[in-house]
């Protein structure tokens, strides 16, 4: 089970993160976002996370923002999953003082 949880977790950091590459190539590229190759592969990537979250927002939320609410969620779903899998009995990472 914990195995799962762990997938899990490793799926949401990779959407995450995906949704984070988006902005920054949204910011990078002055205008031009919709010609730019990368930003197109991210947005098939991300679609579905952006989907999702345009169904749970109400309709006042603009396009624009709705990343923004997608990421949002992806970040508490992690944190859910962090604290489910701490729960379950799993050793929290500690970094060596040196």
């Amino acid at each position: 089970m914990i195995d799962l949880v762990v997938i899990l977790k490793g799926v949401v950091e990779f959407a995450a993160l995906m949704l984070l590459g988006q902005g920054i190539v949204y910011l990078l590229s002055f205008g031009k976002h919709e010609a730019n190759a990368v930003y197109r592969m991210f947005v098939l990537v991300t679609s579905p996370v952006v989907k999702v979250a345009r169904v749970i927002t109400p309709r006042q939320v603009g396009d624009r923002h709705v990343p923004f609410v997608g990421f949002m969620l992806l970040f508490w779903v992690w944190f859910a999953l962090t604290v489910l899998k701490v729960s379950m009995g799993a050793p929290v990472p500690v970094s060596a003082t040196p």
